[in-house]
């Protein structure tokens, strides 16, 4: 398995190479040459499996370059009870007929990053050991990568953390679940702007071709395709257990901001499993929404993106929403590179509206969008307590409030459930009028010493923090 860049470099790399780069050297994202595709006797086959083995399968698709007992034996110390709380991983909870959540926060910071985030740290742990290498792992957060990061990377060998985040963005809770760890490998840098501001600042490294290589850059943000596949597992998991049959089709909704945990279902549709549409839900930062009604994907300044209670998808710049589009231009990397890498950077907006391609975004790729509102948070936040005796976060209200827009008679619809409510507490309370529950483990985790540095929006300055940690 051979990968590219989205943006048309000549070059492909193995799995193993691209694993502790992140970006493509043309600033472009990795994709593999073709999407492994998957019959109806290997669905069979799977729907009887373990998560860790359905794990393996996937994953052994697209990584040959690990031998197959070393990658089923991370999968199988990735993906334990212990780890995730349940033998199911991620079980579906049933609200009613034809409508389910799929429980992804049930790992060690209680959000779905941890999902992909746990298996990142092992093959960070097994490559970087095998080369005798270290690697510093650059990233942005606007809330929940960052603590999935640093709780998969905390005392791992060869390995340290330089993570940015919007100061004074986050949730108390999120904060302190960064903020509180006292593990020398990671350092917190809370970056005086939006994050939008840190997400650039990840780039900037990662395009200093000259500072990455001195410095072993890294990134576990969804830019990383490592993160992205180990995502795509949980999409079969999902449909397994909301049908008997390969022949029954189902639909997913799934709050977006950086595009990566859709762009995993994506992935799954395009190696053949059966799903019918694929449901963006955003928040008031809007701007995928605004591209699947349109063709216009217009990125916004900082003083557009909006503050909101789903914070974790205050995003104006959705960094994966280029695979899609290069995969909706027929992988025509010229032309990626023309809307991505010079247009965007230039007017801050490019229009495909009028392009034949972007009708395929539904027709062909099951593309359907939707917002939703502080308010409409609430009121879903609420029905569906009243109604079911479920308490859902913030992020998995926009899903819930846009996926019943889109139901379709005799299609199951599966919620991708991001986070547990405890991380946005001062909304359930406004909702509710009561806490959410907290597991044991994080009472009074607010009131631990932090340990962050707040820095400048600036790019330098990063580079300069970097530099000094690594002395």
């Amino acid at each position: 398995m051979k990968y590219l860049s989205t943006r048309g470099a000549p070059e492909r790399k193995r799995f193993c190479e691209i694993l502790l780069e992140g970006l493509a050297p043309d600033g472009g994202l990795y994709l593999p040459e073709s999407y492994p595709q998957v019959d109806d006797a290997t669905l069979t086959k799977w729907r009887g499996l373990s998560y860790a083995d359905l794990a393996f399968e996937i994953l052994a698709l697209y990584i040959d370059d690990i031998p197959a007992e070393d990658l089923r034996a991370i999968c199988r110390k990735t993906y334990t009870e212990e780890v995730f709380g349940t033998e199911a991983i991620v079980p579906l909870k049933k609200l009613e007929d034809g409508f389910y959540l799929e429980a992804l926060s049930n790992g060690p910071t209680l959000a779905f990053k941890d999902m992909a985030m746990q298996l990142l740290g092992h093959l960070f742990e097994y490559e970087l050991g095998r080369r005798g290498e270290e690697l510093n792992i650059l990233g942005a957060t606007s809330g929940d990568t960052g603590s999935a990061a640093e709780y998969a990377m905390r005392g791992k060998q060869g390995v340290r953390v330089f993570m940015t985040s919007p100061h004074g963005r986050m949730s108390p809770f999120q904060q302190a679940q960064m903020f509180s760890l006292q593990d020398a490998n990671i350092h917190n840098l809370a970056v005086q702007g939006v994050f939008d501001d840190c997400q650039d600042i990840v780039k900037a490294v990662s395009n200093d071709l000259d500072f990455k290589r001195r410095y072993k850059i890294g990134t576990v943000n969804s830019i990383n395709w490592a993160r992205l596949v180990a995502q795509v597992v949980y999409y079969f998991a999902g449909y397994f257990q909301a049908t008997q049959r390969n022949a029954e089709q189902v639909s997913f909704a799934v709050p977006s901001g950086n595009f990566g945990n859709v762009c995993a279902g994506h992935v799954a549709r395009m190696m053949g499993l059966p799903i019918d549409k694929l449901v963006v839900a955003t928040n008031e930062n809007d701007v995928l929404d605004e591209f699947f009604r349109t063709g216009v994907y217009r990125v916004r300044g900082s003083a557009d993106t909006h503050e909101t209670s789903s914070p974790s998808m205050d995003i104006s710049k959705a960094s994966n929403f280029e695979r899609f589009v290069f995969d909706l231009l027929g992988r025509d990397g010229a032309k990626v590179r023309a809307l991505f890498g010079e247009q965007l950077g230039r007017t801050g907006r490019f229009d495909l509206g009028a392009d034949p391609a972007f009708a395929q975004a539904r027709a062909r790729y099951g593309f359907v969008s939707g917002k939703s509102t502080h308010a409409n948070r609430l009121a879903t936040i609420r029905d569906t307590f009243e109604r079911f005796g479920v308490m859902i976060d913030t992020h998995t209200a926009d899903g819930v409030k846009v996926a019943r827009e889109h139901l379709r008679a005799g299609v199951p619809m599966i919620v991708l459930e991001t986070a547990l409510p405890i991380k946005f507490a001062a909304t359930i309370v406004e909702a509710l009028g009561r806490e959410p529950d907290r597991p044991a483990k994080f009472l009074g985790i607010e009131a631990l010493p932090k340990r962050v540095t707040v820095v400048q929006a600036d790019v330098q300055v990063v580079k300069d923090y970097i530099a000094r940690h690594c002395a």
